[in-house]
């Protein structure tokens, strides 16, 4: 897929970002206006430095001060009240904080060096806390809800992660070994750009011209790699498929407004086999100090789909205690990965271009339909290029598919997709049934 491919397919993804009631307010700003509009604003606040990384390492080094890299998807919808709130009206806890720092604001991924920055590339929001020569103290941005997507956000827990990295900074470099981790193994290029589909990206953006089209997306970072595997009829991994796993995977809850507190644990799950309780407070997992949540997920990233166990450090009352959390073989795959801007690549190449619902209950009951057998609901059909596949074979939006390659049973549409993308091969073909008005119908369609 080219870059011009990609862009209507960006933009999609933004699309379907926004809160269901932002379509009752006023009308939205155009992509390049948010873009323009956003520089001048961060340029006059004398707290950050915009757009320029290697301006504000020079300036951390010069200060001792550690660095805030906050990367911002500015077009998004999703997290822009949180990104307002760290921008404009940061707590009166907050600022003295950010004093502390360098706050750099990076807005787009042109030229990342994927080395230093690994992170759940789905995020329209992700910061880093780091030393001025690259060691990360840690990183915060977590989502996991295709709608509400500030829900496991909150200033009280990104000002306890900068608190905390803030010990770390004091701390440093005597701490270095436990940190080393936290920066990720090699990944398979350096920059994004490295990647065939989008080496048309320039390091800059265009803002005299084209600066939306000129900006390379997070999410395109993840879906170039899978371009890449499923061109050659590679298999995509689990790890590759599930990134970035919640917590909940492993069978615990996080508290958002705290630094790493569990807030739930699932009965007879991993977390509850290990021990861990409601209330704890994890200080570390395999070594590695936590700030965020979004450093548990760094090291259940880095834990192979096939099992594992991760040991961790828990603060319960006033005592630390040791656990071991073992993870089976298969545990990623009750991760949710619809609400994923990088899932409609998978949504092409396993679906054609179909995006689609598990129907609750009392919706099947509507449609004459039992709560055990596969009913996901068409909310989307992609009506260009290799996106219209199924629209091209007779799909429409509003159907309701029963049957998909001969299977029937009850699935969520991530688990549709782990179908279509691990067992089928570019070029199979599969048959289909779906239900419209009341109406069984078949189709049948080639993958890309």
């Amino acid at each position: 897929m080219n870059r011009s491919a990609l862009l209507p397919l960006a933009a999609l993804a933004c699309l379907l970002c926004l809160p269901a009631l932002g379509f009752a307010q006023e009308k939205p700003k155009d992509r390049k206006t948010l873009v323009l509009e956003d520089r001048p604003t961060v340029e006059q606040d004398e707290r950050w430095v915009y757009n320029d990384l290697e301006k504000g390492k020079a300036e951390a080094a010069k200060t001792g001060k550690p660095l805030l890299i906050v990367f911002r998807c500015i077009p998004c919808k999703a997290c822009s009240g949180f990104d307002a709130a760290l921008l404009q009206n940061a707590t009166d806890r907050l600022k003295p904080l950010m004093d502390q720092f360098v706050c750099v604001r990076i807005i787009m991924a042109n030229a990342m060096d994927l080395r230093q920055f690994q992170f759940d590339y789905d995020l329209s929001f992700a910061a880093f806390f780091m030393n001025a020569d690259g060691t990360i103290y840690g990183r915060y941005g977590t989502r996991s809800d295709h709608t509400d997507t500030e829900r496991d956000l909150s200033m009280d827990s990104f000002a306890k992660a900068m608190e905390a990295s803030l010990d770390l900074h004091k701390n440093f470099p005597a701490n270095k070994s436990s940190l080393t981790p936290k920066r990720g193994p090699e990944p398979k290029v350096a920059r994004p750009e490295d990647y065939p589909t989008l080496a048309a990206y320039k390091p800059t953006l265009d803002f005299d011209g084209q600066v939306v089209q000129s900006c390379l997306h997070c999410h395109q970072i993840r879906d170039a790699e899978r371009i890449e595997l499923h061109k050659k009829k590679q298999k995509i991994s689990e790890e590759e498929f599930y990134p970035w796993p919640m917590p909940t995977v492993a069978g615990f809850s996080m508290d958002a407004r705290e630094r790493a507190r569990v807030i739930s644990v699932t009965p007879n799950s991993a977390a509850a086999k290990a021990g861990l309780k409601p209330g704890d407070d994890l200080i570390s997992l395999n070594g590695q100090p936590l700030v965020s949540i979004a450093d548990v997920q760094h090291v259940l990233h880095h834990t192979p789909a096939a099992g594992g166990k991760v040991n961790a450090v828990v603060r319960r009352g006033n005592v630390n205690q040791n656990i071991t959390l073992t993870l089976e073989a298969g545990w990623r795959r009750s991760s949710d990965i619809s609400w994923r801007s990088s899932s409609w690549e998978f949504r092409r190449m396993g679906l054609g271009g179909i995006f689609a619902i598990d129907m609750t209950d009392d919706e099947r009951k509507a449609a004459g339909l039992d709560t055990k057998q596969m009913a996901l609901l068409l909310k989307h059909v992609g009506e260009y290029g290799q996106h219209a596949i199924a629209k091209n074979a007779g799909f429409r939006k509003g159907d309701i598919l029963i049957n998909w390659d001969g299977q029937t049973t009850r699935m969520t549409e991530s688990e549709l997709l782990a179908y279509a993308i691990q067992r089928k091969n570019p070029g199979d073909r599969i048959t289909a049934t779906v239900l419209r008005a009341g109406k069984r119908m078949e189709f049948s369609l080639r993958m890309p």
